[in-house]
């Protein structure tokens, strides 16, 4: 079963080097936070910038909308998260939250809970309705955490990825791992969840090249995704259709069948290296962010 995808480019935006991506659940709007310090709102629908701030003078990697409180939260290299109403741009609040370079951060799809990973190598859960006091603090892995991810079928439990080469499964009332997932060769850059047929899995991307989807019920590794010639620096699974995607420093997308595995398509809008990819439930569009700017894609498949 090959799947038919029609992939169409909408419009391209060049910018300074996109660190993160993230849709807004229901406003046409691209949140890209860049290497230099700012992060910027792009409507894709009128293919316009609305907003553009600078945060900070050192790279935000990772800013994520809060919608149900109309904000939008960054964290930067500086080790600071910082908070900002994105309707009147004023700052709620900053505070410093690591040792290091904040990699990820993830917004809790209920709670009032924000997690963090740093190159500090710990993971911490923000709580803002306390005032964004630290309730708990996840230490486990031995070098830089890259990515923090949430379950979506359970909400209390989320994933990481880091440069020790593992992914860690952790619940949100433990500061140890719950398991960890071993099998790749070099560093994890990059962690999404998917369900497949009622089964929980894991995408990871990985400085070994290659990407591996993960059975976390079994605690095995059931396919690797190979054909990157570079760091796979960013994966995600669409919601909307059956498809893994995964980005990377090679310049490339590839998208996979997400239940055979097969590679379907291989991508390169030249815009240099691939660090980040945004999507919505709902949509077909998908958002690439890279070295020189964004893309803005629209897929659509059938199974054939």
């Amino acid at each position: 079963m090959s799947l038919s995808l029609k992939i169409e480019k909408q419009f391209a935006q060049n910018t300074e080097r996109v660190k993160s991506i993230d849709l807004h659940p229901t406003q046409p709007w691209i949140l890209a936070s860049l290497y230099s310090g700012s992060v910027s709102i792009l409507n894709y629908e009128s293919q316009t910038i609305e907003k553009s701030f600078k945060v900070t003078d050192s790279p935000v990697r990772s800013a994520k909308f809060i919608a149900r409180e109309k904000w939008i939260v960054a964290g930067t290299d500086d080790a600071f998260i910082r908070v900002y109403n994105y309707e009147t741009m004023e700052k709620i609040i900053e505070f410093e939250a690591h040792k290091d370079f904040i990699r990820s951060v993830a917004v809790h799809p209920t709670l009032p809970y924000l997690l963090s990973a740093s190159d500090d190598k710990v993971i911490k859960l923000w709580n803002w309705e306390e005032g964004w006091k630290c309730t708990r603090i996840f230490e486990g892995h031995s070098h830089y955490v890259m990515q923090v991810a949430i379950n979506p079928k359970d909400t209390n439990t989320f994933a990481s990825g880091s440069l020790d080469g593992t992914i860690k499964i952790w619940n949100i009332g433990s500061s140890a791992p719950s398991f960890s997932l071993d099998g790749h060769s070099k560093g994890v850059n990059c962690i999404d969840y998917f369900i497949s047929g009622d089964k929980p899995y894991l995408l990871s991307g990985s400085d070994d090249y290659t990407a591996k989807v993960w059975d976390f019920e079994t605690k095995s590794c059931v396919q690797t995704l190979e054909g990157h010639e570079h760091n796979v620096s960013t994966v995600c699974v669409h919601p909307e259709l059956p498809i893994l995607i995964t980005g990377s420093e090679d310049g490339t997308v590839r998208i996979w069948h997400a239940a055979t595995f097969v590679l379907e398509n291989t991508l390169n809008y030249d815009l240099g290296r691939v660090w980040a990819v945004g999507y919505k439930k709902g949509s077909s569009q998908v958002v690439f962010g890279c070295d020189s700017g964004m893309v803005v894609i629209k897929i659509n498949g059938s199974d054939i």
